[in-house]
């Protein structure tokens, strides 16, 4: 496998339904569907959604042609996770009941407000059933602590809809420098759906507030360096980067000013450690590598 494709291999869970897109359930599940089928599957991971929108999804999945299943699904838990959960165990249930199952719920995501919560819900979450804990992107050794006392994963927000939404790339280099130390799994949510550290407007609306926006690229390199053992200065700065140009993927490895990391070890660490991310479009990132000349 190249250095790209095990970069970009499952990266992305597709969250149409949440902003800046805000599709319709069934608008978002056409796009799955097509998404399932088309030239770059493999970049594919899950189909995010709300837990109160279960049964919405699941009409919607069942009149969708030509998608064959089982769907892997990430669920969201609101402000009565309890209940929630409740929801994805019996989904679950009844698909694990069907001969053929249309979608399964493979993960679930939730905020931690204290590290407490974390052992309290990953206790109460089902077997075969992995927890994300979206935890502060300052301090977040109590959580990872809390973390590494089960199976639970970390979550990290790297934008949204408005400048103050997108943190430092300082802050995130120590992000992902803590996680790598501690060995916590992580996912990205918000403001990732571009390739390249860039300017760009944060919503589809003519009027949208510009922002710099951090790049997928970037990020997951980053977390791929910071788990072989890369400085926070360094990692900073190649969050930083802006020049695609400064970026080279072979068939054997990735490279960023000199620093160099091999396919399969860049793979392995995908796998282990810098999951996916979360983004409401899979057009954008494929459009703008294309553009950069990068497919």
């Amino acid at each position: 496998m190249d250095a790209l494709s095990a970069l970009l291999e499952g990266l992305i869970d597709y969250a149409g339904l949440y902003p800046p897109a805000s599709l319709p359930m069934e608008e978002a599940v056409r796009n799955f569907a097509a998404y399932r089928s088309g030239a770059r599957a493999a970049w594919l991971g899950r189909f995010v959604l709300p837990a109160a929108h279960l049964d919405a999804f699941l009409a919607a999945r069942l009149a969708t042609p030509g998608a064959p299943g089982p769907w892997r699904l990430s669920v969201l838990l609101g402000d009565a996770p309890e209940a929630d959960l409740e929801r994805v165990i019996a989904f679950n249930r009844a698909a694990h009941a069907s001969t053929s199952p249309s979608a399964l719920v493979e993960a679930i995501e939730m905020k931690a407000g204290a590290p407490e919560d974390i052992e309290r819900l990953e206790a109460l979450t089902p077997a075969g059933v992995v927890a994300y804990f979206e935890i502060p992107i300052r301090e977040p050794g109590p959580f990872l602590a809390a973390l590494a006392k089960g199976n639970g994963r970390a979550k990290l927000r790297t934008g949204g809809v408005i400048p103050e939404a997108i943190p430092v790339a300082a802050d995130i280099a120590r992000f992902l420098s803590a996680c790598a130390a501690a060995r916590a799994p992580f996912k990205a949510t918000a403001g990732l759906h571009h390739p390249f550290r860039s300017l760009r407007p944060l919503t589809y609306a003519e009027d949208a507030p510009q922002a710099m926006m951090h790049g997928f690229v970037n990020v997951f390199l980053a977390a791929a360096f910071a788990y072989q053992g890369m400085d926070v200065v360094t990692l900073t700065a190649l969050l930083n980067e802006e020049s695609p140009r400064a970026f080279a993927f072979g068939k054997t490895q990735a490279e960023w000013h000199g620093h160099s990391l091999n396919a399969e070890r860049l793979r392995a660490t995908r796998r282990d450690f810098a999951l996916a991310f979360g983004s409401c479009s899979f057009d954008e990132p494929r459009q703008d590598l294309e553009a950069a000349g990068w497919l």
